[in-house]
């Protein structure tokens, strides 16, 4: 059976910048790129697993002189630009996929974005299978990852199309042996999947 795998920000998601970033900079008196010097290990670790929720939150806090509060209110900056706005025209036309392939989604991420983008958006029943970066740890475009999804839903490679919108992520699908779209507006995605799943042999 053909399947369909599909990206969460910038696919299913709609993620733009907020410059949140920048505004908590201003308010704590830091330089331009301090917050990302000061967490990017934190967030790194965040995206394949290697740290907890909490972790996270306790070195929020410690990294950038926060109390409670002030935690909590970064926290939720963060999770505002993470979880953006959804792609109701591509989600409804992938819910009524059901059936016809299978469907899964892959997903560079971060602890606590199942529990979040389940309770919002309801990926957990839109596809068969979500691959989370942060439970497998495997991030895109490691190989690994796209030979897992594959293996999860039951496909061949050559069987999957995989809809992500990052250069480097297509690449790494088609090396895998997978067809690959390019995200980039609806009307192209919707025309390929079509494609893929009633026309290609």
């Amino acid at each position: 059976m053909k399947a369909l795998v599909l990206d969460i920000g910038g696919v299913l998601e709609y993620t733009p910048a907020t410059g949140w970033v920048a505004r908590w900079e201003e308010r704590l008196g830091l330089a331009p790129g301090a917050v990302e010097a000061r967490m990017a290990d934190v967030w790194e670790a965040g995206a394949v697993g290697r740290i907890g929720e909490e972790e996270v939150r306790e070195r929020v806090a410690a990294r950038l002189g926060l109390d409670a509060a002030g935690r909590d209110a970064f926290m939720a900056e963060l999770w505002a630009e993470y979880l953006g706005t959804p792609n109701t025209e591509l989600i409804g036309f992938v819910r009524g996929l059901r059936g016809r392939c299978r469907l899964g989604i892959l997903s560079n991420s971060f602890v606590g974005a199942r529990e979040r983008e389940s309770a919002r958006y309801g990926f957990d029943t839109l596809v068969e299978h979500v691959s989370y970066s942060h439970e497998t740890g495997l991030a895109k475009p490691d190989p690994r990852a796209f030979a897992a999804v594959c293996e999860a839903l039951g496909a061949r490679p050559r069987d999957c199309l995989f809809v992500d919108d990052a250069p480097p992520n297509i690449a790494a699908a088609e090396a895998a042996g997978m067809s690959a779209h390019l995200f980039t507006e609806n009307a192209g995605a919707l025309a390929r999947i079509r494609a893929h799943l009633y026309t290609e042999h």
